[in-house]
């Protein structure tokens, strides 16, 4: 399926190895990646791990990028980058040296064997949200109906989440 360029937003997250270096190798792949460009990264989140705590902190942050891919095809590419840095899905919530979720395609909402989009858990992950109000804070959730502002201000994930100074890629 050929599409024209859209706009998709991807949440990334490590919390294995230089976590910085594993964001930053990730956008770096991507924005290599002939069909897709990186045009905005959020800042760098730490946070503890969701799901099984007894791990180290991960570092989040949130991309916009333009693509011409169909949503399985960008998570196609996705798989392989994860794949590149060496990522191996041993089991569910633990730790990994990279993870890249799709979180919006366009304004699609979209169920297969395979993918859902939006990201069925992210208005309830403030390790998603904030990063993803750094850089589209209008955008609305199609199915929740409300902004990424309003479901981070709502959002009632314990977590604590903090801002780190770093970034990990250039804004264009």
């Amino acid at each position: 399926m050929q599409v024209n360029e859209v706009t998709a937003y991807l949440s990334l997250g490590s919390n294995l190895g230089n976590r910085l270096e594993m964001l930053h190798d990730a956008l770096k792949l991507l924005h290599a990646h002939g069909q897709v460009s990186v045009t905005k990264v959020s800042p760098v989140y730490q946070t503890a791990a969701w799901g099984k705590s007894a791990q180290p902190d991960f570092y989040n942050c949130a991309a916009r990028i333009s693509t011409s891919l169909a949503p399985e095809a960008l998570l196609d590419v996705l798989l392989a980058t994860e794949r590149a840095l060496g990522r191996e899905r041993l089991e569910r919530w633990g730790p990994r040296l990279i993870d890249l979720d799709l979180l919006f395609w366009d304004n699609v909402q979209l169920t297969t064997n395979r993918l859902v989009v939006p990201h069925p858990e992210l208005h309830r992950r403030r390790f998603v949200l904030l990063p993803l109000a750094d850089i589209a804070p209008q955008l609305i959730h199609p199915g929740e109906k409300q902004t990424i502002a309003q479901l981070a201000a709502n959002c009632s994930d314990p977590l604590a989440v903090t801002l780190l100074p770093e970034t990990v890629f250039p804004n264009t």
